[in-house]
Formats: C-alpha cells, sequence, structure tokens
C-alpha cells in the first residue's frame, strides 16, 4: 500500500512539475481577478468610464476606472458573487453579475449605447444576487465588518471576528473557539499558504487583522483542495497594494487596564508593482483571560509586522510575497492563592512566516500556482524564581513548531466546470523541552482517595525531583486533490477526492470523497444543499511528543506506557438551505452530522497552564447552524448568527496523556465534552446613515454554558479550594464562600451564581454547566471628522460588556483550566489616513 502511495505522489508531482516548466501564477489560490474593456458600439475603447463593483451581502463596494485602451480591473477579490454597474456620461449605464469563485481571471467585457435620456441604475441589482449557490456552506466577512466589531484584544481578533460572524462557533477563552462541536479543528488558508496549527493567544501569535481584507469561512462539507484539520476553513485575502495610489494610515487606541495600541499601514503601486506593509505594537494590564474576575499579574505586550509584495512583470506572470514576523510576552493570570504566593510565570511566543506565490495564466480558461512557505512557532515558559513560589507546580518549558512545504494547484473554468487540482508536500518539525514538579503538598496526598502513584516521584514537597523532558518529532505529509464544481441549469454540483498520507510519531493513509449538491428554486429564491464528506482528522502538533512518549493516566517513562495519538476518520453529513425573503433578509440555515472514529482534545498539566493532546476511542456531533443577514436598507445593515452543537465522546481514552477523567471513568461510556453548548447566539446591528460621518454598531452576545464536568456534585464543589468556591459563586443559605470562610459543610440550600449543577447529573444526559450569560459590547465613530478628501481623522469609541456582567467562559477545564469573561472595558482610538 505504501508504495501504491509513493507512486500516486510521484505521478503528481511529475504532473504539476510538467505543467510548471510551462508556466507559472497571477495570485494566491484564494483571490480572483475581474477585468475586461468598456467599449462603444463601435468597438472603439471608452477611457474614464466609472466601473462599481459591490457586494449586497456583505457591504463590499470597490471601484476603478477604464484606462486609456479602456481596460478596467479589479485584483485582489476574494471569492464571491458580484454586482458591476458601468457608467459615464454621454452612455446608457450597464450592468452585469460576476460568479467568482476560481482564481482564473475573469474577463468580461462591457458595451454601453449612447444614452438618449437620464437613467438611474440599480447598483445593488435584485434579490437574486443575494442568493449563492456553492454547496459549501461559508460565511462572507467584508473588511468594514473586520475593521467595526467591538473587540476586547487586538492580540485575539481574528479568531473574535470569526466567533462573531459565523454560525456554529462556541467562544472560549484567549482566543480560542470550538467550530461545530471540535476543540480547535481549523484550518487557516492566508492568501492560499495553510495553517493548521491553533491559533489562540497562549499557543501562537495571530495574523494582524489589520493585514487582512476579507474572509470566508467554511462551515459545511469542506472542498478537497483542504485536510488535516477541516471542521472549519478561514478563507482569508490579505491586502495589497497592486495597481493602488499610495496611502496608507495611523491609528492609536487606549483603554481600560492600560491597553494601548498602535498600528502603521502604508500601502500603493503600480500594475506592475505593489506594496502592502503594516506594523501594530500593543500592550495590556489584561492581557490574557484570567482565572479571576479582576485580572491579577496579567500584563502583556506583543508586535507584529506583515508585509505583502506583488510584482507582476506580464500579464500571464505574477510574484506575490508574504512576510509575517511576530512576537508577544506576558504573564501568566493568577488566582488569589497563587498571587499570595508570589508565583511569577511568564511566556513568550514568538513567530515568523515567509510564503512565496508564483502564477503563469496558461490562457483564458487555466491558470497555474505555486506556493512555497516556511513558518515557525517558538514558545518559552518561564517559572518563578522559587519554585515553591508555584502552586500546585512548578514549571517550564521550550517548544519549537516549523512548518515547511510546497503547494501546487491547477485551475480550469470551462463550461459547466469549475476545475481544481493541486498537490501539497509538508513537513513539520517539533522541538520539546519540558520540566515539571509538585509544589503543594495538597495536590497528590497519598492518603487522599485520588492519589496517583505515577506522580509521587515528582512531589517536590516529598522529596522527589522535577520531572524533565526532551524530545523531538518529524512530521512528513503529503496531499494530493482533485474537485469540480459543475453547474446544470439550477443544479450546482461538487465531486471531488482528497488523499493524504501521514507519516510522523504514527503513520496512516486516507482516500477521501467529498460530494456536496445545491438546487436554487429561482422563483422563490431558495437554495436548497446536501453534502458527504470523509477527511483524515491529524493530531494536533503542540506538545505532541510530550503527550505521545508518556502514556495514559501519569508521568510514566517506560516504553510499555507509550501510546502515541493516531489520525483519526470522519464521516460528515450536511444538509441545508438559502432563502431571501425580499431583497433586505436572507436566512442561511445548516444541520451537521459527523461521526469521528478516535478523536482528540487538550487536557492541562497537573492544572497549569500548559496542555497537551489526547485521543478518545469515537465522537458523535450532530447540531445546527443559522445566519440571518440584512444587506444595506438606508445605512442600517445586521446579521444574527446562531449555533446548537451536541459534542458526545465516547471513552476510553486511546492516546497521549490524561492525568484526570473528565467523567470520572474510563469504561465505553459516553461524555458530553466542553464543546458542547446548547444555544450560541451573536447579533450585531450597525446603522450609518451618510458614507462619511456618524456611525454606531451594537453587538449582543448569548452563550447557553459549556459543560463544566468537574462540578458533578455538590458534595464535589464541598472539596474545592476557597478560590474555586467563589470562582462559581457557591453559597450555603445566601450566605456566599470566601476566601476566608469556604463553605465544606451546609444543612441549609446550596447555590451556585456562575455553574449549574442538575440534582441527577449525567455525564451525557444532563452534565453540569456554566450558567448562561448575555454580554453587550457597542461601538460608535466618526468618518472624516474635518471633511477633508486626502487627509482624513476618524474617531472611533468602544465599550466591552457595557453590564459588566460577571461571568465564566470554562471552570477547571481540562483544556484550560478557569477563565472569566472581560470586565466592562472602554477604550477610543484615533486613526489618520493619508
Amino acid at each position: 500500500m505504501r508504495l501504491v502511495w509513493l507512486r500516486i505522489l510521484l505521478v503528481c508531482v511529475v504532473s504539476a512539475g510538467t505543467i510548471c516548466a510551462h508556466a507559472a501564477d497571477q495570485g494566491s489560490t484564494s483571490s480572483t481577478t475581474l477585468q475586461g474593456f468598456v467599449l462603444d458600439s463601435t468597438g472603439a475603447a471608452i477611457p474614464g468610464a466609472t466601473v462599481d463593483i459591490t457586494n449586497a451581502r456583505t457591504n463590499f463596494h470597490a471601484q476603478a476606472m477604464s484606462d486609456a485602451q479602456g481596460q478596467y480591473r479589479f485584483v485582489n477579490l476574494g471569492f464571491n458573487n458580484y454586482h458591476v454597474v458601468v457608467s459615464i456620461q454621454g452612455f446608457s449605464p450597464a450592468q452585469f453579475d460576476a460568479d467568482l469563485h476560481s482564481p482564473v481571471a475573469v474577463n468580461q467585457n462591457v458595451t454601453l449605447a449612447l444614452a438618449s435620456q437620464n437613467q438611474v441604475v440599480n447598483v445593488n441589482g435584485d434579490a437574486s444576487d443575494l442568493i449563492e449557490t456553492e454547496p459549501s456552506a461559508h460565511t462572507d466577512v467584508s473588511q468594514q465588518m473586520i475593521e467595526r466589531l467591538p473587540m476586547n484584544s487586538a492580540a485575539s481578533a481574528m479568531t473574535s471576528v470569526i466567533t462573531q460572524s459565523t454560525p456554529g462557533m462556541t467562544q472560549d477563552s484567549n482566543g480560542m473557539f470550538h467550530p461545530l462541536g471540535e476543540h480547535a479543528d481549523s484550518t487557516f488558508s492566508i492568501d492560499g499558504q495553510p495553517v493548521s496549527d491553533q491559533q489562540s493567544r497562549t499557543f501562537a501569535n495571530q495574523i494582524p487583522i489589520n493585514a487582512v481584507q476579507s474572509l470566508e469561512v467554511i462551515n459545511g462539507i469542506i472542498p478537497p483542495e483542504y485536510g488535516d484539520k477541516a471542521s472549519a476553513v478561514i478563507r482569508t485575502t490579505t491586502k495589497s497594494g497592486l495597481a493602488t495610489p499610495m496611502h496608507g494610515s495611523i491609528q492609536g487606541s487606549y483603554g481600560s487596564f492600560g491597553t494601548a495600541d498602535t498600528t502603521v499601514s502604508l500601502l500603493g503601486g503600480t500594475k506592475a508593482f505593489g506594496n502592502f506593509f503594516t506594523a501594530e505594537l500593543g500592550k495590556s494590564g489584561r492581557f490574557l483571560d484570567s482565572p479571576e474576575f479582576q485580572p491579577l499579574h496579567d500584563k502583556g505586550n506583543s508586535e507584529s509586522i506583515f508585509d505583502r509584495l506583488d510584482w507582476q512583470p506580464s500579464q500571464k506572470n505574477a510574484f506575490h510575497l508574504n512576510l509575517n514576523f511576530s512576537r508577544s510576552w506576558f504573564q501568566i493570570p493568577n488566582q488569589f492563592d497563587q498571587q499570595l504566593a508570589g508565583q511569577d510565570q511568564r511566556q513568550q511566543n514568538k513567530g515568523i512566516d515567509i510564503s512565496l506565490f508564483y502564477s503563469r495564466v496558461i490562457d483564458d480558461t487555466q491558470l497555474l500556482t505555486g506556493n512555497v512557505y516556511y513558518r515557525q512557532d517558538r514558545v518559552q515558559y518561564y517559572p518563578s524564581a522559587d519554585p515553591f513560589n508555584d502552586l500546585p507546580a512548578t514549571l517550564q518549558q521550550t517548544r519549537r513548531l516549523s512548518n515547511a512545504g510546497i503547494k501546487l494547484d491547477y485551475a480550469l473554468v470551462k463550461g459547466a466546470h469549475n476545475l481544481k487540482a493541486g498537490v501539497n508536500i509538508y513537513h513539520t518539525l517539533l522541538s520539546e523541552e519540558f520540566a515539571t514538579g509538585i509544589t503543594d503538598p495538597t495536590f497528590n496526598d497519598p492518603a487522599s482517595p485520588t492519589f496517583q502513584p505515577g506522580l509521587a516521584p515528582y512531589d517536590l514537597t516529598r522529596g522527589g525531583s522535577l520531572f524533565t523532558f526532551r524530545g523531538h518529532g518529524d512530521i512528513r505529509q503529503q496531499a494530493f486533490y482533485l474537485q469540480d464544481n459543475i453547474t446544470l441549469g439550477a443544479f450546482q454540483f461538487l465531486a471531488g477526492v482528497r488523499g493524504d498520507n501521514y507519516v510522523g510519531l504514527s503513520s496512516d493513509h486516507s482516500i477521501q470523497p467529498r460530494l456536496g449538491a445545491t438546487y436554487n428554486l429561482k422563483k422563490t429564491n431558495t437554495v436548497f444543499r446536501l453534502g458527504y464528506g470523509r477527511m483524515l482528522v491529524t493530531p494536533y502538533n503542540e506538545n505532541l511528543v510530550l503527550s505521545s512518549s508518556t502514556g495514559i493516566g501519569g508521568l510514566e517513562s517506560g516504553a510499555s506506557a507509550a501510546r502515541p495519538l493516531r489520525p483519526g476518520n470522519r464521516n460528515q453529513f450536511d444538509a441545508g438551505f438559502q432563502q431571501t425573503i425580499g431583497k433586505y433578509l436572507i436566512i442561511d440555515g445548516e444541520y451537521f452530522w459527523k461521526f469521528t472514529h478516535r478523536d482528540f482534545d487538550f487536557n492541562a498539566i497537573l492544572n497549569t497552564p500548559l496542555t497537551f493532546p489526547i485521543e478518545w476511542r469515537k465522537s458523535k456531533i450532530d447540531g445546527f447552524a443559522l445566519r440571518v443577514t440584512m444587506p444595506n436598507y438606508h445605512g442600517l445593515t445586521a446579521n444574527a448568527v446562531f449555533g446548537h452543537v451536541r459534542s458526545r465522546f465516547f471513552g476510553p481514552e486511546v492516546g497521549g496523556l490524561l492525568f484526570n477523567s473528565p467523567t470520572g471513568n474510563t469504561d465505553f461510556a459516553p461524555f458530553r465534552i466542553d464543546h458542547d453548548q446548547a444555544l450560541e447566539q451573536t447579533t450585531h446591528f450597525q446603522y450609518q446613515p451618510k458614507k462619511e460621518g456618524g456611525w454606531v454598531g451594537f453587538s449582543w452576545r448569548y452563550d447557553s454554558g459549556q459543560v463544566a464536568g468537574n462540578v458533578p456534585d455538590i458534595a464535589t464543589a464541598f472539596g474545592f479550594t476557597p478560590d474555586q468556591q467563589q470562582q462559581i459563586g457557591m453559597a450555603c443559605s445566601g450566605i456566599p464562600a470566601t476566601l476566608s470562610a469556604p463553605i465544606t459543610s451546609c444543612s441549609g440550600t446550596v447555590t451556585f451564581e456562575r455553574v449549574r449543577v442538575p440534582a441527577n447529573s449525567d455525564p451525557d444526559r444532563n452534565p453540569p454547566r456554566i450558567t448562561p450569560r448575555h454580554l453587550f459590547d457597542m461601538a460608535a465613530g466618526w468618518e472624516n471628522v474635518f471633511h477633508r478628501d486626502r487627509y482624513k481623522t476618524n474617531l472611533t469609541f468602544t465599550a466591552v460588556n457595557l453590564t459588566n456582567e460577571v461571568a465564566l467562559y470554562n471552570f477547571l477545564s481540562t483544556f484550560s483550566g478557569t477563565h472569566f469573561v472581560s470586565p466592562r472595558t472602554f477604550s477610543g482610538q484615533v486613526e489618520f489616513s493619508f
């Protein structure tokens, strides 16, 4: 079988290399070009015509002018449906719809007739322009929404935008989100470069949000082009300076907790050269989501530089280089008892990403793109100077994750077919150094019924020594895919296959069919969707070497305890619909079923902030995702996203490092993991009566509460520390627990303010949960305050958690511990653009 795989890969590489010898790229695989000539009825060029391109769903708008030869051109457009209007004085305006879902440039000439009278053109088109017929459900996020959504952390702005705009995304702490019931099973495709490693603040530095032009979040059946970790694919198009007049901006903001951010951007270029540059600097007294509502020991800063260089030496050849360098340095937030002990743990993240694209236009229907990339995340975790100041354990770590790859894609658009094929060969190198030891004598007391003998040698309070580990991992992956989007009248079909070969600490390979279909009932502007996808799900790379080397239940070091995490196999089924109501309302819904053999999660080590991947026997996940969108209506836009997820995992744990089972057993019984949530929704309104001037936005987020499996009953809560009891708002007959007066027994009624503990708790059917919460945010601003044509000043004011709701993201989560949502914060921003 392995020889067969090698032959398949050899054929793919040789075929791609043969094409590459004759050709090359015009951009990335996540954006496209619309171009053409504006002509009169005799075929003569019309220079100076205005060409407007819009998307009513996202409120996107751009404008170009035809040049001396009558040519107009829009580059770096995200995949979407657009409405185009061409006008010039003396001619009747013309309009057309452009369906842009391939990297192959679309050529559309426009012929204008002489005007007989003044005409008014509907730039927004009609209701049919709001319909999207792609078989994969997705959410488009415009640049305007990215810029105006209220966010409390620039360090995780990317994931904040995703959770506020995309249905089925459960929000978690520190920029983490759970896509469609999974832990962090998502891939970022940045201008076509795949990034499937975790992007929360505690693992890596995210791409600057100011570098993003548009986002498309695929949350339905994933096309064969994407694999690895793909419950959601975030297709990201960055800003480009190609064919753009030179301009830039300087932004500065300051707010609560001493939070300050500065951003400088500059872009511009000619038809042949373009450059976009941005630098972001930030600091905060609440850098991470903290285990106490008011943060303790939580200062941090971050720096990021992103540069995109475009060079197009000819109409057929183009180069595109992305450079991203980032660094963050922050304190690890303390609980009250850790603060009293003088705990001073810190972490530093460094990131580098270099990605070179090349494209070659073969002819009007064919495009070849190539991408060579290298990225590295480096994490250093520092303990307190005195190890016994760390509670309940001291720990230190140096971790490096390097990923290099080459990706070749071929696209063909002809007739009813939109075909893509490609190969991706990539290599991940892991390096991990780790040391830990127990510093709290009560944490693993030999007299306790929960005593774990495997941890006894590392109990520093009883003469033990540090557990130390140093390991390296080498993961080689190869993938090929073939897919075709076929349009036949009112039907559109996705048919494709992906092949993956994974060779790392474990090995597996898989052939994965991906199928989808839509039917557009044009009479009612209704679209029906069905889809099926098979996926090979690979283990998380962060701390994978240690977790695969030490086994289950403790820090054993014997070879017999080793259980490397193995790739899982998933079958996913989707059914959905899309419906317009008039011209100003779109409803898009999806129901999904996912069945995974060997599914992944993370586990915290010794109740510390460091986490490791683990693997369960199987999972069954289903739910719905719903989005309601109101396009621009006299300056008012709105969208609401809803999600319901049942995330059931089945023991026993079959791989990785697990210190305590969230179900209290290791049998085959199912349990709800903390990705499970009955309902989450975000509603966002925005109103701007004039193109320039004042605007206001308002967001409402509701979460019904994720599973809190470590509070199965009241008896367990009696054994919590005083700090843990006050974190969950435990009270006896209305008298709350405090740091100096914990509740060890109660003859009255025990209540909890921030968790819900059922009377008959069941890990599967009736698990304990975080208490539901409502969070309200707002943002307001004024564009071009001084009404200047070139030099403009914009003001923005943001308020997060307006009602100062005291609420938890999670409590004693096996993934990340305990975290509160942000207290009420205010910030103001000034932007000067030129």
